[in-house]
């Protein structure tokens, strides 16, 4: 089956653990994805979800995996796009390692779709975010402020 595969690989300074809590904290979160939240228990089998800054429901699914402070699995399907939430569910898995004062850092977010219009869109959105992810970590602020919803779902 033809599949359609973004990675993104980015290196930040800090502790596997401090980047683990970065990506699990709910609060934390809106911080470096500019104004969206998650909402999940993070357990097994569970469900989650990215919630615009206006309450309306960007993308759903379910932990598949979640070992800190290394690996973390998420069945994911858009929700607000109709071309995009078309296409069904992909898989997005962020894999943490430990790089010295480093830690390596890599996002692969697929679908067994060839030519996906999702990971299109995720190949845009992705740079961006891990990118306000990993200067918040390191500075302390975020690169790019808060979006509006429309501009988030351009």
């Amino acid at each position: 089956m033809a599949e359609s595969t973004f990675v993104y690989v980015t290196y930040i300074r800090a502790t596997p653990e401090a980047l683990w809590n970065a990506l699990t904290d709910t609060d934390f979160i809106p911080q470096w994805w500019m104004g969206v939240r998650t909402e999940t228990d993070w357990t097994v089998g569970g469900s989650w979800k990215l919630v615009f800054p206006d309450g309306r429901v960007a993308d759903t699914g379910e932990v598949l995996e979640f070992e800190p402070p290394r690996r973390l699995a998420l069945k994911w399907r858009n929700e607000f796009r109709p071309d995009l939430k078309e296409e069904g569910w992909s898989h997005c898995l962020f894999e943490v390692e430990p790089q010295g004062e480093a830690v390596k850092l890599t996002v692969t977010h697929s679908i067994p779709r060839e030519h996906s219009k999702l990971i299109e869109a995720v190949a845009g959105g992705w740079p961006s975010i891990l990118s306000n992810l990993k200067t918040l970590i390191e500075t302390g602020r975020v690169l790019i402020p808060q979006r509006t919803a429309e501009a988030a779902e351009a």
